[in-house]
């Protein structure tokens, strides 16, 4: 049982890793916002390999991991109760909720199912981590990026939440296609080392 835990452990301590080192790989955007092809499916890996709560534990790691990575957007909200927002709705909670993409998995499940539930709890994990974005972006993001914007710009004709789901499906869309469209590696995967 020891050696099992130990396996996992070391096995998750990997993909976070792994994790970290694809969420380095950054195609910018002029407007903000940044595609890190990939980086989420090693979190998404460990969920269907063992469950949704190391999936939840390393998708936290990870959270903490990106937070540090990102902290120097934190500067750009002047309130306590906005960093926590940001902190909370930026990272904490989109990526450790990463974790919950097993949620619709079984292990006896085969073919056509075991597809449909690998692309589903993907699906659902990129939504909220999307919806997360979201969220933030209208109630925080914007009035920061209105604050600085030039005459003209098209913040400054549109609302919070328009702003921030435009804003968000710019570099979300394009990610969360190619996490969904390699997602279905992770029936092979998920098996390589039982």
């Amino acid at each position: 049982m020891q050696n099992k835990n130990l396996k996992v452990l070391v096995e998750c301590a990997i993909l976070i890793a792994l994790a970290t080192v694809l969420s380095f790989i950054k195609i910018s955007f002029p407007f903000g916002g940044s595609i890190t092809p990939l980086s989420m499916l090693p979190i998404i890996l460990i969920s269907f390999r063992y469950g949704i709560s190391s999936g939840l534990r390393s998708g936290f790691i990870y959270s903490v991991i990106q937070l540090i990575q990102g902290a120097n957007y934190i500067g750009y909200i002047p309130t306590p109760l906005g960093v926590l927002g940001i902190i909370t709705l930026d990272f904490i909670l989109p990526f450790t909720l990463l974790g919950l993409a097993a949620v619709f998995y079984k292990d006896t499940y085969k073919g056509k199912k075991l597809f449909v539930s690998i692309i589903a709890g993907t699906f659902m994990v990129l939504f909220i981590r999307y919806a997360c974005h979201v969220v933030v972006g209208s109630l925080l993001w914007y009035e920061a990026s209105k604050a600085v914007a030039d005459e003209g710009d098209w913040i400054l004709t549109v609302g919070p939440w328009i702003y921030s789901i435009g804003y968000n499906i710019t570099y979300m869309g394009p990610e969360a296609v190619t996490t969904l469209a390699a997602s279905p590696i992770i029936i092979k995967l998920k098996d390589i080392i039982k």
